[in-house]
């Protein structure tokens, strides 16, 4: 079974996870950050939680904010109105034809920091017709990445089945390691952070590190 991370691997988030802690943070501060401060933070680890994140750059530039409202902030960038905001700017990585040829050899599953609601949105936007089982959201683990939570609770729906799971993040390869599941990073050819994610991916052991998913079955 092929385990997905969503964020940088199935959907590019950019523009809307990424961007959403940008404008966040520049709420509260006034202070733009760029792209490459969030990578830094995301290699240290422990920073799956975008709106923990955000609360962290915004502490660290000098303005301590409640956590309740950091949420409240972010969700309005995010969400929009009745998911109008900047989750509508995501792409979808899979070429047509993937997933169809994956799925003829593979079981597909997603394990995802995302919350249910926000998983919904993309997929029936981009996958309608696409079915992963089971699809492990932020709100379905008590602990969240780089715990393996997500992924032993795959394992136990699915006994006896060998899982590989894909992410692009350090918290997806130790979240892999903990649960003794083959790890698959992506690490794309304009990452800010590359070289240092490349050798984050190395020390957890990753069997293979591709530039994006349309690469998978060659590394399989």
């Amino acid at each position: 079974m092929i385990v997905f991370d969503m964020d940088g691997v199935l959907t590019e988030v950019s523009e809307s996870y990424r961007e959403a802690i940008v404008q966040t943070v520049e709420h509260f501060t006034g202070q733009r950050i760029s792209r490459d401060l969030i990578q830094q933070y995301k290699n240290q680890g422990g920073w799956n939680n975008d709106w923990a994140l955000s609360q962290k750059i915004a502490a660290d530039l000098g303005v301590e904010v409640e956590y309740g409202e950091v949420i409240e902030r972010y969700n309005e960038r995010f969400l929009g109105k009745n998911g109008d905001g900047l989750i509508q700017r995501e792409t979808w990585f899979p070429q047509d034809g993937l997933l169809e040829r994956l799925r003829a050899r593979h079981e597909l599953a997603i394990f995802t920091g995302r919350l249910r609601y926000e998983a919904d949105i993309s997929l029936k936007r981009f996958a309608p017709e696409c079915s992963f089982d089971p699809i492990i959201c932020a709100d379905d683990v008590a602990v969240g990445k780089p715990a393996p939570d997500g992924l032993l609770m795959i394992q136990r729906a699915r006994p006896g089945v060998e899982l590989i799971y894909v992410g692009d993040t350090v918290d997806d390869a130790r979240s892999a390691s903990a649960a003794k599941v083959p790890f698959i990073g992506i690490a794309a050819a304009g990452h800010s952070r590359r070289n240092d994610l490349m050798r984050l991916f190395e020390a957890e052991k990753a069997i293979a590190v591709i530039e994006n998913v349309n690469q998978i079955e060659g590394a399989l």
